[in-house]
């Protein structure tokens, strides 16, 4: 693949994120991707991600907005930076209760490619800031 190549696919799939096409997600990953997000466990494969997606879903109304993508030279990696700006939904284990607050959260992610389809997706946020942002306290 070539850079052009990987950033049209790494735009296609935060395109999909923002319109809650989670199988147009889905579809720019390999099969065996690998998923990291800072603060969580690793999730290997395309089942356990589309049941992060599941989770991510009922849990948090998130759009992500001045998205920009860089690559290197080969297609083989990339990266993104943008905001996401969210509502909490639902609480999930080990965090505040929700109650509909919303935050806005800088945050990065690194990406492999190989054979057109990202390989992994390896995201970082500062939870601290999203805490101080739900729970409301400094």
């Amino acid at each position: 693949m070539t850079n052009t190549q990987t950033a049209a696919l790494i735009q296609r799939y935060y395109d999909a994120f923002n319109s809650g096409h989670w199988d147009g997600m889905l579809a720019c990953l390999a099969d065996d991707v690998v998923h990291d997000v800072n603060q969580g466990s690793r999730r290997e494969g395309k089942a356990a991600f589309q049941d992060f997606l599941a989770k991510m879903d009922r849990c948090y109304q998130e759009k992500l907005e001045g998205i920009v993508v860089l690559t290197n030279a080969d297609g083989s990696r990339a990266a993104a930076e943008f905001n996401v700006v969210g509502k909490y939904l639902e609480a999930e284990e080990g965090l505040p209760p929700a109650q509909g607050q919303t935050y806005r959260l800088p945050a990065g992610t690194f990406f492999a490619v190989k054979n057109g389809l990202i390989t992994r997706v390896t995201t970082y946020y500062n939870l601290t800031d999203w805490l101080t942002q739900v729970v409301g306290e400094e």
